[in-house]
């Protein structure tokens, strides 16, 4: 199913551009979107709690592969260590893409971002090494934003901040990053064509991934942010 989402999606954005020599051209575009998901795969709050702790993050707290139940669950200085991971995976898989693009003549920087985002995103939080059982995505679709432009990421992160500090739920001030991310996107580029449903893909992504904590906060039951890991 992701393969056949891929070939569509790539195709749909050839003929955007107008690209010829398709086969090409439709091949570097589905390897961009398979390195991007590859590097979403290496989720730093697995890899860290495996490696470094020999333990697994995914059996403790909510069951989540995010960095908030990792601090939640582990605290320390190798909290960074997942920031890292998360930031990174981001920026490579943007960059990557945005240089094979070019390879094949297709200069469009922020189309191959979104692009790229998209399914790092995917592989995020749905990685195929550790059972398609990921994390949540704020972090890495947090980056895509500061990729982007500064007016995405104002209203992304602004709201997010915002939210969290005065609500001190994590979860709502991400639901909030991920419901504004396509608007925003919206007025920054106004192209409804492919961006926008880039974009909304990315933040549909994002809300999907925390929907157990719509429920949550609809029922009172939400965990509040502290900085102070909890004792198990």
């Amino acid at each position: 199913m992701i393969a056949v989402c891929v070939i569509i999606l790539a195709a749909a954005e050839g003929l955007y551009l107008g690209w010829v020599n398709g086969p090409v051209v439709l091949g570097c575009i589905v390897l961009s979107a398979a390195a991007a998901y590859l590097l979403g795969c290496s989720n730093g709050a697995v890899l860290v709690s495996k490696y470094a702790l020999r333990d697994d993050v995914r059996t403790h707290g909510s069951g989540n592969a995010g960095l908030t139940n990792f601090y939640r669950s582990f605290g320390g200085p190798l909290t960074l260590l997942v920031i890292l991971s998360d930031v990174l995976k981001m920026v490579l898989a943007a960059y990557l893409s945005v240089w094979m693009w070019r390879v094949i003549g297709a200069d469009s920087p922020v189309l191959a971002k979104y692009w790229a985002g998209v399914w790092c995103l995917v592989g995020h939080m749905f990685p195929c090494m550790f059972r398609f059982k990921g994390g949540k995505g704020i972090l890495s679709g947090g980056t895509l934003a500061l990729l982007l432009d500064w007016r995405i990421a104002l209203v992304v992160w602004g709201g997010f901040l915002l939210l969290t500090a005065l609500t001190r739920y994590v979860s709502l001030g991400s639901l909030w990053a991920g419901a504004s991310f396509p608007f925003i996107s919206w007025y920054v580029y106004r192209d409804t064509r492919v961006l926008l449903p880039l974009a909304a893909a990315c933040g549909i992504l994002v809300v999907w991934g925390h929907r157990a904590n719509i429920v949550r906060l609809l029922e009172g039951t939400e965990n509040k942010f502290s900085l102070h890991k909890k004792r198990e």
